[in-house]
């Protein structure tokens, strides 16, 4: 018999058949769970089809403000498929609800993955910053083909910023956690991106892949199994950044707390979490001006209304 920990544990982490790869797949989709990011996404959508993204699968947590309408306005068809993910589901057995993040991610792998060398799981304040080369597709070489890859947050803070500030939000926030390895709360973490046909296991920040477990490797190729990716020795972002938004504005921040978060039954707890997240990477910042210096050098046009402005 099934203890609580264990079903708390299956709804984390789901076991899959990997899809059967497609004739003549290529290129990268991100997949993404969004729900009320007008104000953010077309800067976020911009910017990753400009560094290559091939396709965006959106989930969209019923979602009432624009942000369908912003995202058909900026991508065509073939760029884009909107998926209703209204997931609110509990554990009969525990009455946890369900992460419908995980599920949606996995749901992307099974009904679309075959189409695509690779699939970015991540959300609307992370970007996936090239460092060697003009696109991911180049960057991700530096991983040598190994089919999962985990990149550490690099957390942005308010960079003093009381409310929201004119220019787009990667140009705007330029302070950020000094060590993101150094393990503090939820201060600390991965995101993916994975080769979609040798999936056979999901989570949020994790992934394994058929004959490798859950080995993965950093973006310069290098191997450690999932724990021992949390040592210092994995860091890198020799070929590729990830880039968290996590405050934005202090106004944008308490506005993000009093949302809530749509898979976590306890509003208390996520205010205290995301609280005590800012604290740590307010009080360890170091200055870091690469996503601009990309943005300006590579002339990319986070909104369509206006050219890139000098930063």
């Amino acid at each position: 018999m099934f203890g609580w920990k264990a079903k708390r544990h299956f709804t984390r982490e789901l076991e899959i058949t990997p899809p059967a790869p497609e004739k003549n797949r290529q290129g990268i989709a991100i997949v993404a769970c969004v729900k009320n990011e007008e104000t953010y996404i077309e800067e976020w959508v911009r910017f990753h089809r400009a560094v290559g993204i091939r396709h965006f699968h959106i989930y969209n947590d019923a979602s009432t403000d624009a942000t369908l309408q912003v995202l058909h306005d900026v991508l065509s068809p073939a760029e884009l498929t909107v998926i209703p993910w209204k997931m609110r589901m509990r554990d009969s057995g525990s009455a946890e609800i369900l992460n419908g993040q995980n599920i949606a991610f996995a749901h992307a792998i099974l009904n679309f993955g075959g189409s695509y060398e690779w699939m970015a799981f991540i959300d609307v304040d992370e970007f996936l910053l090239p460092r060697k080369g003009r696109t991911l597709e180049k960057a991700l070489q530096g991983a040598g083909g190994f089919p999962n890859i985990s990149l550490p947050w690099h957390m942005f803070g308010h960079s003093g910023h009381v409310s929201r500030p004119p220019l787009p939000v990667c140009l705007s926030y330029t302070m950020r956690v000094s060590d993101p390895m150094r393990q503090n709360l939820d201060a600390s973490n991965f995101k993916c991106i994975v080769d979609p046909v040798e999936v056979t296991g999901v989570s949020v920040h994790h992934f394994k892949t058929r004959n490798h477990g859950d080995i993965t490797v950093n973006d310069a190729g290098e191997k450690f199994s999932r724990r021992k990716r949390k040592m210092s020795e994995f860091y890198s972002s020799e070929f590729i950044q990830l880039n968290h938004y996590y405050a934005r504005s202090q106004q944008e921040l308490q506005e993000k707390v009093d949302r809530g978060w749509s898979f976590d039954g306890s509003s208390e707890k996520y205010r205290q979490k995301v609280l005590s997240t800012i604290r740590y990477i307010e009080d360890n910042v170091i200055e870091d001006r690469r996503m601009v210096d990309f943005v300006s050098e590579n002339a990319i046009a986070l909104h369509g209304k206006n050219p890139v402005p000098d930063v």
